[in-house]
């Protein structure tokens, strides 16, 4: 894999906020707008973001940035309201200055501003990528015991983010990437610590609910590609469904998967990638090819590897592949002596490093 380096560089937001953006690769420009939780130097070199980092770098010329409260960003600022979300956003754009058209990307919470950019600067945009996200934030789209449940994670927050003690945090991991390794789950524990203090993650939470585009929806005339897991813990399916069915003529894929942020060794991930190198134009021959040791592996020793990297013990694959524990054992040992490696963890982080595609 060819390794892409970053420019962090910082800019003033209309009201005065420090907003941090990086600037990594060379091609069309795609500009990601700032999802929950972000850190420029942290997510670049973590076990959950740099995938999605490197992938986009090395395809693109991939402009970000942090969102206001949190990672390199200030995060002493009196309004989070989603009313400042499209004014940073228009920013960093003017002050990136991306060749236009160009391809502009929401994650989560992100496609709420990606939605409304694109549907007032229309002529800016090639591509529309919205991926897990939602038109109506949690105060519209849930019922009443859905809005307690919400209400009662913003009062954890404000108490628990901070704490030593990962337990509070941890129910945000648990819910974005269940099927993570405990590398990838110590890492989001840690992300979500060092990047704002608790009273700051509240507001940002209770901002999320603010949330609503609708009226913007059938506005948006570029191109769109609509992403969402199947079975995505954080975002509802039908969230997803509803920008595809009002966003005209947009295109709408389901991918299998739990984790509101794919994974890189699981298939969805391979599938994310291919379908955006489609949807954009993009030769696939500039992702990252799998090492051929990996052709060694027969299909079911694939899939387990694959359950590995996602995390799944011994007796989850059995499970799941409807076989025995031994079974599973064995297979363990063959890829072990396949691969040249003599522990799990370092068949996973071969796996990572090689550009392992999973059970496809």
């Amino acid at each position: 894999m060819r390794q892409v380096s970053q420019a962090i560089r910082f800019l003033k937001a209309p009201d005065g906020v420090t907003i941090a953006w990086a600037d990594a690769g060379e091609g069309p420009a795609l500009v990601k707008v700032a999802n929950w939780l972000s850190h420029l130097e942290y997510d670049w070199d973590s076990p959950c973001w740099r995938h999605w980092m490197q992938f986009f770098a090395e395809n693109f010329r991939f402009i970000r940035y942090d969102e206001r409260g949190c990672g390199m960003t200030d995060w002493d600022v009196e309004d989070l309201s989603p009313a400042r979300w499209i004014q940073d956003l228009e920013a960093v754009v003017a002050k990136a200055r991306p060749q236009e058209p160009f391809i502009l990307m929401g994650i989560s919470q992100g496609t709420a501003a990606a939605v409304q950019f694109a549907a007032l600067y229309p002529d800016k945009i090639s591509h529309l990528i919205l991926y897990g996200g939602y038109a109506e934030g949690w105060k519209f789209r849930e019922n009443a015991a859905g809005r307690r449940a919400y209400e009662a994670t913003v009062e954890l927050a404000r108490f628990g983010w901070g704490a030593d003690n990962p337990v509070f945090r941890q129910l945000f991991t648990s819910r974005f990437i269940p099927e993570a390794t405990e590398e990838q789950i110590g890492w989001f524990n840690e992300l979500c610590r060092r990047t704002t203090r608790p009273e700051i993650a509240a507001r940002l939470l209770q901002a999320r609910s603010e949330v609503n585009v609708t009226e913007y929806l059938s506005r948006v005339k570029t191109r769109t590609l609509v992403i969402h897991a199947g079975d995505d813990e954080v975002v509802p399916l039908s969230a997803g469904r509803r920008l595809a069915s009002e966003i005209p003529n947009a295109e709408f894929v389901q991918l299998e998967s739990r984790n509101h942020i794919l994974l890189e060794c699981e298939p969805a991930w391979e599938r994310f990638r291919e379908i955006v190198l489609q949807f954009t134009g993009r030769p696939r021959g500039d992702a990252r090819t799998e090492d051929p040791v990996f052709r060694e592996l027969s299909d079911r020793e694939r899939q387990i590897l694959t359950r590995m990297c996602s995390g799944a013990s011994n007796a989850e694959i059995g499970r799941t592949l409807f076989i025995s524990d031994k079974t599973v054992r064995n297979h363990v040992t063959r890829i072990f002596e396949k691969l040249g490696v003599g522990s799990r963890a370092q068949a996973i982080v071969m796996a990572h490093e090689k550009g392992f595609r999973g059970d496809d």
